[in-house]
């Protein structure tokens, strides 16, 4: 019953999310690039509830704004990083030897680096920008999927189900994506809320540090890096982006988890 109650609870946070993202320009109460001087770091007000900026923007506009940011990056890497690793875990898993050698040893090589410092390596050269996180995201979290694909796989191929395919002259992308795929979906599914949140999370970090989204595009990362300045005096720059990822990857975490357990049970 509580597995079920995290599952729910993750999945009204991710919905609440999407929502807030398609309907930002709906139900934001400002512009997020609209300024005020003469309201800056506004702690709250009627017509401000979370406060203003240090050039009066609306912190709550900015904030659902933001979500689009989150919202594109997460599911843009996972979809991307997803059918890459697939395809490639596939491959090496199915047909094993040299090939096999070849492809783990390159994900080895990619995952033997701090995700991170690979990420802020390829948006420096790259240059920041939304496309660009995305880009660097992808280029790195391919590898989890690929080792999760593979290992599968080669757990599959063993199986009765797979040989009466074969032997009935199914090819390897039929025997792959009729007959093993099926299987996989689970997994990879609960890899993806877990990959999400660290997409997320990392194109707030990049972002913080002035890789990712450029102003004046809001982003939670971003707004965390404008407030830090004002700590002492208008904490809740801070405050709520920190929040809104906080809540987000909570959501996304919990989605993953429940799905896990839930599986976990039905496989028994």
């Amino acid at each position: 019953m509580a597995n079920r109650f995290a599952l729910f609870f993750g999945l009204a946070i991710l919905l609440l999310l999407v929502a807030t993202a398609l309907l930002a320009s709906t139900i934001a109460p400002h512009s997020p690039a609209e300024q005020n001087l003469e309201q800056d770091l506004l702690s709250t007000s009627k017509e401000h509830p979370l406060g203003t900026d240090k050039l009066g923007r609306d912190v709550l506009s900015r904030i659902l704004y933001g979500a689009r940011v989150s919202v594109l990056v997460g599911l843009s890497t996972v979809i991307i990083s997803l059918l890459l690793g697939f395809v490639i875990g596939s491959v090496s898993g199915y047909f094993g030897g040299f090939l096999d050698q070849l492809l783990m040893r390159l994900v080895d090589v990619l995952m033997a680096f701090p995700g991170m410092l690979l990420a802020i390596a390829f948006t420096a050269v790259l240059g920041p920008g939304l496309h660009h996180v995305i880009l660097a995201l992808c280029l790195i979290g391919w590898t989890g999927y690929a080792r999760l694909v593979r290992g599968e796989i080669l757990a599959l191929r063993e199986k009765e189900f797979v040989h009466a395919a074969q032997a009935l002259g199914g090819g390897p992308a039929r025997v792959i994506t009729l007959h093993m795929l099926p299987n996989l979906l689970p997994p990879l599914l609960i890899q993806s809320t877990f990959g999400m949140a660290g997409a997320i999370i990392a194109e707030g970090s990049l972002s913080f540090l002035g890789l990712g989204v450029q102003p004046p595009t809001p982003s939670w990362g971003s707004m965390l890096s404008e407030g830090r300045q004002f700590l002492l005096v208008a904490p809740h720059l801070t405050t709520y982006p920190g929040l809104a990822v906080m809540i987000t990857v909570l959501g996304l975490n919990l989605v993953g988890d429940g799905l896990r357990d839930l599986l976990e049970k039905k496989g028994k």
